[in-house]
C-alpha cells in the first residue's frame, strides 16, 4: 500500500499548527519520502507527492492491472463454476480429494464474483466509489482466498501421498477426516480476516482526487508511524509465517515422499505413467506459488516492514503487481484438478460435450461388455452380435 505524504503544508504532531514544509522536505529525503499523515486542515483529505499521483496514474495500475483482473474474471468464473458442477453433480463416489477440490473451487469463486468491482476500480483512475464497507469486503474475500487457497492445497498435496503410500485405507473415515479439515480451514479464514476489517482500507486523495482502497496507509505522526501500521504488520507477518511458509513447507515434504513412494527410474506401465503425472502435477502447484504466493507474501512482509520503520518502498510497483498476480491462482487452481484427477478429467471432457451421466453409464457399460474380433474386424459383444465398425 502507497504512503500518503503531504506537499504543500505540514502539521507539526500533536500541535495541529501548520509549519514550513521545506522542513519537513529534508525528513522525505532521509528515508521518509513516501510516508506523510491525514491532514486534519484539510476536510481529512491526504496530499500524495509527484511520484505517488504518477504511479497512481499509471499504465501499471490503470491498464495492466485490470487486464489481469479481466483474465482472472474471464478464465476463473466458468472454470472454477465448472469444477463445482462435477463435483457437486457429476461425482457418484465423493473421496477426500474431491472435498478439498471442491472447496478450493468454492474459494476460487468466492473472490472471483468479486473482481469486476476491481477492474471497475483500476479502469476508473483507482477512483473507489463503492464505499468503505465495499472496500473491506473486496479486500477480506482476496486475502481470504489467498490464504484458503494455499491451506486447501496442502491438504490436497498431503491427500495426494496418503493415497499413493496407503491405497488400502478406509475411505469412509478418510472422508469424515476431510470434511472435518475443510469445515476447520473455512472458520479459520473466517476469523483470520476479521483483522482487515478493524482498520481503514480507503483514503481521500487531495491532489489527484480520487478515493483508493486498499493502496494508501493514512499515517498520523511522521516520528511514530507504527502504531498506524501496527496491526496490519504484525496480521501479514503472522499470516505470512503460519499460512504461507508451514503449509509451503508441509508441500514440500508431501511431494518428496509421493516421488519416493512411487519410485525412481520408472518409465513404462501404469507405476510410470502415476509417476510423470505426479511430476507435472507438482509442477503445476509449485508454479502456482512461485507465480502467485511466494512473491506476494514476501513482499507483503517486506511492504509492512518498511512502513513501521518509516522507511521508504522503493520497490512498490513491483509490490503491488505481486498482490495482482496472487489473483491468478484463481485461474491456476483448475489445472491441480485436472492433473490430481482423472475422473475429474472425464467428467470435465463429457460436460462440455453435453453428455448426461446416465449416456456416460451406457457407454462404460457397452465398452465394457464388449471386445474385438482380429478375424472380423468388427466388435462382438458377450451375446455373441456383431456389430459393425468403421475403426
Amino acid at each position: 500500500m502507497l504512503l500518503q505524504e503531504l506537499d504543500s503544508e505540514t502539521v507539526t504532531p500533536g500541535s495541529g499548527v501548520a509549519t514550513d514544509p521545506s522542513s519537513s522536505s529534508l525528513d522525505w529525503k532521509q528515508g521518509r519520502g513516501m510516508q506523510g499523515w491525514l491532514n486534519p486542515l484539510d476536510d481529512g483529505r491526504v496530499s500524495v507527492n509527484q511520484e505517488i499521483a504518477n504511479t497512481l496514474r499509471s499504465s501499471l495500475t490503470t491498464v495492466f492491472l485490470p487486464i489481469v483482473y479481466i483474465v482472472v474474471f474471464a478464465v476463473g468464473l466458468p472454470t472454477n463454476a465448472m469444477a463445482i458442477w462435477v463435483f457437486l453433480f457429476r461425482t457418484k463416489k465423493k473421496h477426500p480429494a474431491a472435498i478439498y477440490m471442491a472447496n478450493l473451487a468454492l474459494s476460487d469463486l468466492l473472490f472471483v464474483i468479486w473482481t469486476p468491482l476491481k477492474i471497475a476500480y483500476h479502469l476508473n483512475g483507482n477512483d473507489w466509489t463503492y464505499g468503505e464497507g465495499m472496500c473491506k469486503v473486496l479486500v477480506g474475500f482476496f486475502y481470504g482466498n489467498m490464504y484458503g487457497s494455499i491451506l486447501f492445497i496442502a491438504c490436497l498435496s498431503v491427500q495426494r501421498y496418503w493415497v499413493v503410500s496407503h491405497p488400502l485405507s478406509h475411505q469412509r473415515k478418510n472422508n469424515k477426516m476431510a470434511i472435518a479439515v475443510s469445515v476447520s480451514i473455512w472458520a479459520f479464514i473466517c476469523v483470520s480476516t476479521t483483522p482487515l476489517f478493524l482498520y481503514q482500507q480507503t483514503a481521500q486523495l487531495k491532489d489527484v482526487n480520487i478515493t483508493t482502497c486498499h493502496d494508501v496507509n493514512i499515517i498520523n505522526d511522521l516520528e511514530n508511524p507504527f502504531p498506524d501500521v501496527e496491526l496490519p504488520y504484525y496480521y501479514f507477518v503472522l499470516m505470512a509465517g503460519i499460512v504461507f511458509f508451514v503449509p509451503l513447507l508441509v508441500i514440500i515434504l508431501a511431494y518428496i515422499l509421493l516421488l519416493k513412494s512411487l519410485g525412481g527410474g520408472i518409465a513404462d506401465g501404469e507405476a510410470g505413467k502415476n509417476r510423470r503425472r505426479a511430476v507435472v502435477l507438482i509442477a503445476v502447484v509449485l508454479g502456482t506459488f512461485l507465480v502467485c504466493f511466494i512473491p506476494s507474501n514476501i513482499m507483503l512482509v517486506i511492504h509492512y516492514t518498511l512502513l513501521k520503520d518509516g522507511q521508504v518502498n522503493t520497490g512498490y510497483s513491483f509490490y503491488i503487481t505481486t498482490l495482482c498476480l496472487a489473483a491468478l491462482n484463481s485461474c491456476l487452481d483448475p489445472f491441480i484438478y485436472y492433473f490430481v484427477s482423472e475422473e475429474f478429467r472425464d467428467h470435465v471432457k463429457n460436460t462440455l460435450l453435453c453428455r448426461s451421466s446416465r449416456t456416460v453409464e451406457r457407454m462404460r457399460v457397452s465398452f465394457n461388455s464388449m471386445k474385438y474380433s482380429q478375424k472380423s474386424k468388427s466388435y462382438v459383444s458377450q451375446s455373441g452380435n456383431t456389430q459393425s465398425s468403421s475403426c
